[in-house]
């Protein structure tokens, strides 16, 4: 084990290939998934039997591991949820379209979301952690689309990063084109105005696509897809936030397929 060093370590130069990881699942989730693009670990001493096998990895592959002070953490990953670690990783490289559908299971029951503007990172940590509970096989971002993998939705996802893949659509019209020749329907989820979602059968092979957080889904691309579905309520509330009727949605999906 190195020496405690004082001081906060300085960050590593990291460009967009690169990620700072923190919270115990996220970090655990990327060691058990993809050791190999682990950079650098930070941890508080009293982690250090609970993180003997990574440890022990980045001793055996060189890799560098300092311990250190709790407000040294607070500093480095701008934030007190930490959980006592912080790993410098590589990010998951993003799939074009083409190459994520060539790979999926033939004739098997697949689920994908169409992330269209979603955007607060806490949201999308939460949609990445009910997406891995119910197998979602990938989230689909549009072009142009700003969404990346941050240090607070890892965390958020409690370990759910590592079990979705992320993947990079081209233009809509051809999306939609490939996705359909792939045997996808598409639903778009609307605050209101769709078809009852519990009274809605929805394919084996379905791609629910999710507008933003404050405005919406974009209307033309919601009267794009095949079917327009809402998530009925008493009316108490306006809506259920992204997040929250993503859940929703994949439940309901999953239920069905395990009939």
């Amino acid at each position: 084990m190195p020496p405690r060093e004082g001081g906060t370590p300085p960050p590593p130069g990291r460009g967009n290939d690169e990620l700072r990881l923190y919270g115990w699942n996220a970090v655990q989730a990327l060691f058990a998934s993809r050791p190999q693009a682990l950079r650098k670990l930070y941890l508080v001493e009293a982690l250090i039997p609970r993180m003997q096998p990574v440890l022990k990895w980045c001793v055996a592959n060189r890799v560098g591991y300092r311990v250190v002070e709790e407000g040294d953490l607070n500093k480095l990953a701008a934030t007190t949820h930490h959980e006592g670690v912080v790993a410098d990783v590589l990010r998951a490289p993003m799939l074009e379209l083409g190459e994520w559908l060539q790979a999926l299971p033939a004739g098997k029951p697949v689920l994908a979301l169409w992330l269209d503007g979603v955007g607060n990172p806490h949201n999308f940590g939460a949609i990445l952690r009910s997406a891995a509970h119910f197998g979602v096989a990938g989230l689909l971002l549009p072009p142009g689309a700003t969404l990346a993998l941050s240090g607070a939705a890892a965390r958020v996802a409690e370990g759910g990063a590592e079990a979705v893949p992320l993947v990079r659509l081209p233009a809509v019209p051809q999306a939609m084109s490939q996705l359909r020749e792939a045997g996808f329907g598409l639903a778009a989820t609307l605050v209101d105005g769709g078809s009852d979602l519990f009274a809605s059968e929805v394919p084996a092979r379905l791609v629910y696509v999710m507008g933003a957080e404050g405005e919406g889904m974009d209307r033309e691309l919601a009267q794009a897809c095949d079917q327009q579905v809402s998530i009925p309520g008493t009316g108490a509330v306006e809506s259920l936030n992204v997040a929250s009727a993503t859940a929703v949605l994949l439940s309901h999906w999953y239920a069905r397929q395990s009939r």
